[in-house]
């Protein structure tokens, strides 16, 4: 096995990296909770608004993404 370690031991590393990737990535996503909806038009270069749900109570101005 890679690096001299036995098998059990690099599955067990190998188990506990995917564990933690998979629960960072739930923590990410729930934390920035993605508008997963699709708009029936794309919004033209300038005029897509992204804001951080999770701060919307904080600031209420969307910031404009600019090209």
């Amino acid at each position: 096995m890679p690096a001299g370690m036995s098998w059990p031991s690099y599955l067990k590393m190998a188990v506990a990296s995917l564990l933690a990737m998979c629960a960072s990535a739930q923590v990410v996503h729930s934390y920035y909770r993605p508008d997963l909806t699709r708009p029936e038009n794309a919004p033209k270069p300038g005029e897509l608004k992204t804001e951080l749900l999770g701060l919307k109570e904080r600031q209420h101005k969307p910031q404009v993404a600019e090209q």
